[in-house]
């Protein structure tokens, strides 16, 4: 029998009632918001401070009107920051001028995980680990960037300017970035793509591919791998020591905050059996499996890029097989293209092509998830896809699945009163948001509101009972509390 706690005379349940409402679904529902060129946010660089936040708030309102729960923030480009770095410069793509701070000032990652918050979805910082500038870009580096303040680390290659994974003093930058990001921001998550080396390059003369101009840090480093692939065994042990090295550190800074990475989606060639495309582990220097499986990640989203049955590039046997190697129970949340959705019907991938893939997920073994990249596209609603999630496959609310391997408090029960009518909730610690299900005769609705910092007034109306979950930062669940049946 559950207990029951008397407050303001009235008696309450600290269980919901026999008719208790329905689960409340899990699923990881994000989207990738780019900023380098300016792809997702800010639409153009040197936008004043308030169109700038005016963009956040319509990102953000999109994403809770289609019922998504969190957002993947690009905040580190170029070895540059959109957030009040001492480490790096401001970047271009806020500004328009490396190193040049917001005017009015402002701190655009507080902005965001501000707001994200108040609407109850998360917020994962993004972060590119070593490109120091995308080729193309016209814009002169700020004094800081480390192409000026630390040139020695960085390498000129195809047009593009890369720090040098192989020297341990651009591994300790990138590692003190993502350091300094999770000590002094309340984000949910880290997150890294999938550029660890740099894709390969042709020379425009010879077309033969361009190595990566490493020569200096290979001659110093202080254990070399012997046999005839010591050089790309080396290199991806540069990348896995630095992988390693981000899961532990994160984990020893803030246990609850969530570590995930995108890889290209294709493992290796051939795997699953009939997979063709590129080879990530050759050219890349990127050992995901080995990640994966070694449990360095809290989740893992492959860039599931290709149509459903795309015949060298299939979509299910590729999610199988990363659900395969997914040895320590990770979750497994792919990234899908709805940027490949074209404007107009006939136009690129269908609708339909990323429903069904959504589909494809939920069937999977494990628990559910996406990310889509990238906002854009939902911001336009192509092809009604914003909508048309809304009113079908996201129609209701969804937590995101609890990460029940990390180390943080479960919130205990909020306190439920009734004040003039209507329900009463004052906040619980470590609570990060609310269930709130209310039932009207037979019928229950279902609401995720953000744990608030003081009471919060449910206006009673025509609900007969109430009932309250507060789940904890890892998406845990604590006691629910609720009111009694009339």
């Amino acid at each position: 029998m559950p207990s029951v706690v008397l407050l303001a005379g009235l008696l309450l349940a600290a269980a919901p009632p026999a008719d208790a409402p329905p689960p409340v679904a899990r699923e990881f529902r994000a989207a990738w918001v780019a900023t380098v060129a300016n792809i997702d946010w800010p639409s153009k660089p040197g936008l004043s401070t308030q169109a700038q936040k005016d963009e956040v708030v319509a990102i953000l309102d999109r994403l809770a009107k289609s019922n998504f729960n969190a957002v993947v923030l690009q905040v580190r480009p170029a070895a540059d920051a959109l957030y009040d770095s001492k480490l790096e410069p401001w970047s271009y793509y806020l500004t328009g001028a490396q190193g040049k701070a917001p005017a009015p000032y402002y701190d655009p990652l507080e902005f965001w995980i501000d707001a994200a918050h108040a609407r109850g979805i998360q917020l994962h910082a993004w972060l590119n680990p070593f490109r120091a500038k995308q080729a193309g870009a016209k814009y002169e580096a700020a004094p800081s960037h480390v192409s000026k303040a630390r040139p020695e680390l960085v390498r000129e290659y195809g047009g593009l300017l890369w720090m040098d994974p192989g020297d341990p003093a651009a591994r300790k930058q990138t590692l003190d970035v993502v350091l300094d990001v999770v000590r002094r921001y309340d984000v949910d998550g880290v997150h890294l793509d999938d550029y660890f080396y740099p894709y390969p390059v042709a020379d425009p003369r010879t077309k033969a591919e361009i190595d990566f101009p490493d020569d200096a840090s290979w001659d110093r480093a202080a254990v070399k791998p012997s046999g005839p692939d010591a050089r790309a065994d080396w290199r991806r042990e540069n990348m896995s020591t630095l992988i390693r090295a981000m899961y532990e550190e994160i984990k020893a800074t803030k246990p609850h905050v969530l570590f995930g990475i995108s890889p290209f989606g294709i493992p290796r060639p051939d795997k699953p059996k009939g997979v063709k495309g590129f080879d990530q582990y050759a050219k890349l220097y990127a050992d995901t499996e080995t990640w994966l499986k070694s449990g360095w990640v809290d989740y893992w989203s492959p860039q599931l890029y290709w149509r459903i049955d795309s015949p060298g590039q299939p979509f299910r046997p590729l999610l199988d097989y990363w659900i395969s190697i997914n040895m320590h129970d990770r979750h497994v949340w792919p990234g899908l293209s709805i940027s490949r959705i074209g404007t107009k019907a006939g136009q690129g991938y269908p609708v339909d092509e990323i429903l069904n893939q959504i589909k494809i997920v939920r069937e999977a073994p494990g628990d559910d998830g996406v990310i889509v990249f990238s906002e854009k596209a939902l911001q336009q609603d192509r092809q009604g896809l914003a909508t048309t999630l809304a009113k079908g496959l996201f129609r209701e609310p969804a937590l995101v699945p609890a990460t029940t391997w990390l180390a943080a408090a479960t919130p205990g029960p909020p306190v439920l009163r009734v004040v003039e009518g209507d329900f009463v909730l004052d906040p619980v610690a470590d609570a990060a948001v609310w269930v709130v299900q209310t039932r009207e005769g037979n019928a229950w609705t279902t609401r995720i509101v953000p744990a608030p910092t003081s009471p919060l007034r449910l206006p009673r109306g025509d609900a007969d009972a109430v009932v309250v979950t507060p789940i904890g930062r890892t998406g845990v669940a604590g006691p629910a509390v609720a009111s009694p049946a009339p």
